[in-house]
């Protein structure tokens, strides 16, 4: 496997919709590949999530540690293809939230408390899964990659935003 080039924040393809991706889309071993390459980048960059424009595919697809999901046996990661996110509460809490496209900034960011997401798996069959707390931040924040937003833009403050050595001294031991 390899480990892909992360984009960086000011990329073009951080800002653009990722495309759907068809059932048949998932079968080819092109697709397979990107998949098992955002798991290994996603791993070596110790992420918890990881979408495919961030490493340069403008495609509806990420891969995350969503714990209530049942994760690809080689990763521990769950595959998600054409997420579609809905709040079971109005309910949302602000927790602090990093990105490997925005490398050693932190900021506090408001997310639904408890979602249910509905998509493909990497072999394309429909799961819904409903994620609370941790789980949910982290498929709310990946699914926003595939429509071009940054976590910065759902900031409603940015009096928290914080390099990640001031973050780990003085925030850490809030809780995310």
């Amino acid at each position: 496997m390899s480990i892909l080039k992360v984009a960086r924040m000011g990329h073009p393809v951080l800002r653009q919709r990722g495309q759907p991706l068809e059932k048949a889309d998932l079968k080819s071993p092109r697709i397979q590949k990107l998949i098992d390459d955002m798991l290994d980048t996603m791993s070596e960059y110790s992420g918890v999530g990881l979408a495919a424009p961030q490493v340069h595919e403008g495609l509806r697809l990420f891969v995350g540690l969503l714990h209530d999901e049942d994760p690809d046996e080689r990763s521990g990661a769950s595959v998600i293809v054409n997420p579609e996110i809905v709040p079971n509460t109005p309910a949302r809490a602000d927790g602090w939230e990093g990105c490997l496209s925005i490398p050693d900034i932190r900021g506090l960011v408001p997310r639904f408390t408890d979602i249910t997401v509905r998509a493909l798996d990497r072999d394309g069959r429909p799961i819904e899964l409903r994620l609370k707390d941790f789980s949910a931040r982290v498929a709310q924040h990946e699914t926003d990659h595939l429509d071009g937003v940054l976590f910065f833009d759902r900031m409603t403050s940015f009096a928290s935003l914080t390099y990640l050595e001031e973050y780990s001294r003085y925030h850490a031991d809030e809780g995310d």
